[in-house]
């Protein structure tokens, strides 16, 4: 286990700032420039749409009478403490896995200020397919979803170096 904060996946919290401080400006951005469900088209398959999000992905639980509000913080605070804990916990040259724990975070982090400050979170990237249109998003769910993956990627590649290693380890030490 690391000794201090330099060594430590702590390092990486900068990453946290960045994210959070880009999804908050665009969020300002929109609020100050966009009516509600005001769209504008930037590609054929991309619109830059004003919409809001009572619930978590996909508006899940987006109707079900403010309690979600509450649930949603608790889970993203709560997330948040957790994996700052285990970045305290890992070495700094983990990099995949420090990046995908700080993109969460600042997803999470980033999805909470809107809840607690306008009771839904602002989302404005849309994305579709003839009239198909997957749900509206913005940076702080990019982050999160990012960083899950990272989690899996990073769980695939540390499972088969270890792996590796150990045989590596077997067949040295078949050697002595």
């Amino acid at each position: 286990m690391p000794t201090n904060w330099k060594e430590s996946g702590i390092r990486w919290y900068w990453v946290v700032v960045l994210v959070f401080i880009a999804d908050q400006v665009s969020k300002q951005w929109v609020l100050a420039n966009f009516d509600l469900y005001e769209s504008v088209t930037l590609l054929p398959i991309f619109n830059f749409t004003y919409v809001r999000n009572y619930g978590a992905a996909f508006s899940f639980l987006s109707d079900a009478g403010g309690w979600q509000k509450w649930l949603f913080t608790f889970i993203a605070v709560g997330f948040s403490v957790l994996l700052t804990f285990w970045l305290r916990k890992q070495p700094a040259q983990m990099w995949r896995l420090n990046l995908a724990y700080t993109l969460v975070i600042a997803g999470a982090l980033g999805n909470l200020i809107d809840r607690l400050q306008h009771g839904y979170v602002v989302d404005f990237l849309d994305f579709y397919w003839n009239k198909s249109h997957f749900p509206a998003f913005n940076i702080a769910d990019s982050a999160i979803c990012v960083g899950a993956a990272l989690i899996i990627v990073d769980s695939f590649i540390s499972d088969r170096l270890e792996k590796q290693k150990k045989a590596q380890d077997e067949k040295s030490a078949a050697k002595e």
